[in-house]
């Protein structure tokens, strides 16, 4: 018995230092993990601050400059700069809806910027009213900078920790830690008051204003559009469903929405899927079930079709996929509608499909709804031959066909789209149908995870 207590006694010490040995080895691999979360975060940090001074600097020397060929390559730098500035802004693990403001900010003067380069290349000088605007932009960039300086020089005392940002239970803290003390309050009292923005632009003030085409007239209530969303996820597949407060779809169009959370019926409680509903027209805005992908079985002809079906299903007629990008055990395609044998770009639809059951885990309709409605299509005024003059001789064209695509204000634009190779690569072209100008040139990448048009 003595001999049997001395065994069992050995093996729970050595139990416990093994336990404790696992334990400290996984305390240090979560640290080294938060080491690195935290160096990568204050890397995308510090390179914002970069790209704004950098904005404000040359929103100075553009208001200074008389030189069209210098202005030029200031706009670029500002238009480039701010459009990182975004990026950055985007991947820091802060809660965005507090930030919404800055990123329309930063959008708009990216935009604004390429819309004064784009006159400068016309032949056009700045006027007054944009130089006015310019001002008082740099004005803005030039506080905005200070408020990151401001948090800077707390990241370097250690009085911000940016890693404890992440994590969704964080937010609160992390708002009252940093975002609420500076940028939120750059939001509220510096955004409030900027020049509203008209020029030709995807972000200019006129257009983020439009009212979407393809929502309808009826307003729905929250109970009304809780039932839209059950029917579009499928009753049956519902076990609870939670509204959220409403607010504003994200993708610039516009649109109020109600957003709901779901449990799926015999499904783990901790995947949710969310969904987001219109206010005007109880329309399916955007859906996403963000469930982990396991083994992938599906093909992509076979997931193609899924989301074909899906699609047919739900009322939109008359989509066609146009590319697709593979990740996470899902692909996403991209569907553009079609009318009169005319592919429609403005009318996009986004479906993800998971490759191990074929099932939706993806939608985003923001875009067609912004832009969807019954329209007639112009006759072009230039023939396909005219418009094949207007593309350098050499490029190899292995298709054509009419497309509406849309403008920098959004507008519809009737071109004739030519796809094809120049020196080995995948290229389309974009000829106005009405004017013969080359309104468009897109680069396809194709590889093992889609094909990606940029």
């Amino acid at each position: 018995m003595k001999k049997r207590n001395i065994i069992i006694s050995s093996f729970l010490a050595f139990a416990i230092l093994a336990t404790g040995i696992w334990g400290y080895t996984q305390y240090r691999k979560a640290r080294t993990y938060e080491i690195m979360l935290n160096n990568q975060y204050q890397r995308m940090f510090y390179d914002m601050k970069d790209n704004v001074e950098t904005v404000q600097t040359s929103l100075s020397k553009a208001l200074l400059s008389e030189s069209k060929e210098q202005n030029v390559l200031l706009l670029s730098q500002i238009w480039q700069q701010a459009y990182f500035a975004k990026d950055k802004l985007a991947q820091l693990p802060v809660k965005h809806s507090d930030l919404a403001k800055t990123e329309k900010f930063l959008n708009q003067v990216a935009d604004y910027s390429y819309a004064l380069l784009q006159d400068h290349l016309d032949e056009n000088n700045l006027d007054n009213k944009q130089r006015q605007s310019l001002f008082k932009l740099q004005d803005y960039t030039a506080y905005l900078s200070g408020e990151l300086e401001g948090i800077h020089q707390k990241v370097l005392k250690g009085d911000i920790d940016i890693s404890s940002l992440s994590g969704e239970k964080d937010f609160r803290k992390a708002n009252e830690n940093m975002i609420n003390t500076r940028l939120a309050k750059y939001e509220e009292e510096q955004l409030t008051e900027y020049p509203e923005l008209i020029y030709d632009g995807p972000f200019s003030d006129q257009v983020l204003n439009v009212k979407p085409k393809g929502l309808g007239d009826k307003e729905f209530t929250e109970k009304e559009a809780e039932e839209v969303a059950k029917k579009f996820i499928g009753v049956e597949k519902v076990e609870k469903i939670t509204g959220f407060e409403q607010g504003e779809n994200s993708d610039a169009a516009n649109i109020n929405a109600y957003t709901f959370s779901i449990v799926p019926e015999n499904k783990d409680k901790e995947s949710a899927i969310y969904i987001g509903i219109s206010k005007m027209g109880g329309k399916p805005i955007w859906m996403e079930n963000p469930r982990p992908v396991k083994d992938k079985k599906l093909s992509d002809k076979d997931a193609e079709k899924s989301a074909r079906d899906f699609l047919k299903e739900k009322g939109f007629e008359g989509m066609e996929p146009n590319y697709s990008l593979k990740y996470d055990g899902s692909i996403l395609y991209n569907f553009a509608y079609t009318k009169d044998d005319v592919t429609i770009y403005t009318d996009l639809i986004k479906v993800k499909i998971a490759l191990d059951n074929g099932e939706i885990i993806g939608f985003d309709a923001s875009k067609y709804l912004k832009s969807h409605y019954e329209r007639e299509i112009d006759t072009p005024e230039i023939t396909k031959e005219q418009a094949r003059e207007r593309v350098r001789y050499d490029f190899d064209i292995s298709k054509t066909r009419l497309a509406i695509i849309p403008d920098r204000g959004n507008n519809d634009l009737l071109c004739y789209e030519f796809r094809g190779k120049y020196k080995g690569l995948d290229f389309i072209v974009y000829i106005n149908a009405a004017t013969g100008k080359e309104e468009k040139i897109l680069k396809i990448i194709k590889d093992e995870n889609g094909t990606l048009m940029i």
